[in-house]
């Protein structure tokens, strides 16, 4: 099998050591070809062209989420195919590795690639759903490009977390869950809203949802990690279904306090739940619109800020082994 392996040598929990065990691991059984990513947009660049020029059967992202969602990107360039297209495999090397956690792999990169080669040989793969955000029409985002999806996206509260570390990390942070939790607590202190907040939910065939203060968009459960602990904000999400939303109308500090502390004691079966809970399950088509600009991250990626996003949700997008 042709295989491109896509490195990003800053991933935060690998070493140069590890990526060459790895890197030797994979081409025993692979007709492997590595590309070491140079710069943000690398990644995507380089399984475009797999994808476009048929080059690899096989393309495997190793690095983190962020890593994970160019390379997405980029074999989805054209739109979903899934047949006709690479396969996707993911060996994790970031802090958090969401979306490789929630197919079930190991969360260390050696340990991955293990798998990664057991499913190979089993030819063990599945069809999974991704999301799509794309700019509304008749608004000032219309003509911001789409980009796809593989595990969250969110307009608003925990956007401006995903930003302000990203800002530490630029002045020489590390990337830990203890940098985040900090983060949290001073979006937080910046945004307490004591009346609705700005955002409408949209979808066809249903009256607009108003003041909303946070929005989260999950392609699949869980939602995030705290360590080794699941945290679940919509537990029916799934890579078998289109989206699911978790919104909430308060951003007080009672309100956090009660529905943070049902994050953290979220489970599969049960998620943040209450009078200022709006939740929706399997959506496939809806917009997320605001009064006012706010920060927007896609898969843990900070984009800056929007008025207006409108999802989608496309089953069976994308093949991966697993």
């Amino acid at each position: 099998m042709r295989a491109l392996l896509v490195v990003n040598p800053a991933a935060t929990s690998t070493t140069a050591r590890t990526r060459e065990v790895i890197t030797h691991a994979l081409a025993s059984d692979l007709e492997l070809e590595v590309a070491t990513t140079e710069c943000r947009g690398h990644a995507r660049a380089l399984a475009r062209q797999a994808a476009e020029h048929d080059t690899a059967d096989l393309v495997v992202a190793l690095g983190g989420d962020g890593t994970v969602n160019e390379v997405v990107n980029g074999l989805l360039h054209a739109g979903p195919d899934p047949e006709r297209l690479p396969r996707l495999a993911v060996v994790p090397g970031g802090s958090t590795n969401v979306f490789a956690r929630a197919l079930g792999l190991p969360n260390d990169a050696v340990e991955a690639t293990g798998a990664l080669l057991d499913a190979l040989h089993v030819r063990r793969e599945r069809a999974i759903g991704l999301g799509l955000a794309t700019g509304t029409p008749g608004t000032a985002d219309a003509e911001v490009p789409s980009r796809w999806f593989t595990f969250c996206a969110g307009l608003g509260f925990d956007a401006g977390v995903v930003g302000r570390v990203e800002q530490q990390r630029e002045r020489g942070k590390r990337s830990t869950h203890s940098l985040y939790v900090r983060q949290v607590l001073r979006q937080f202190a910046g945004q307490a809203q004591h009346g609705p907040g700005s955002i409408t939910l949209r979808r066809p065939g249903a009256e607009p949802v108003p003041g909303l203060a946070l929005s989260i968009v999950c392609n699949t459960a869980p939602w995030t990690f705290l360590g080794n602990r699941p945290v679940y904000a919509a537990p029916a999400a799934s890579f078998d279904t289109a989206l699911d939303l978790l919104a909430l109308t308060r951003l007080t500090p009672a309100a956090v306090t009660r529905y943070g502390t049902q994050l953290l004691r979220s489970t599969p079966e049960r998620g943040p739940r209450g009078k200022h809970v709006v939740s929706l399950h399997d959506e496939t088509d809806f917009t997320l619109q605001s009064q006012a600009p706010l920060p927007f991250q896609l898969d843990g990626d900070h984009l800056g800020v929007r008025t207006s996003v409108t999802f989608t949700g496309v089953r069976r997008a994308l093949r991966v082994i697993v």
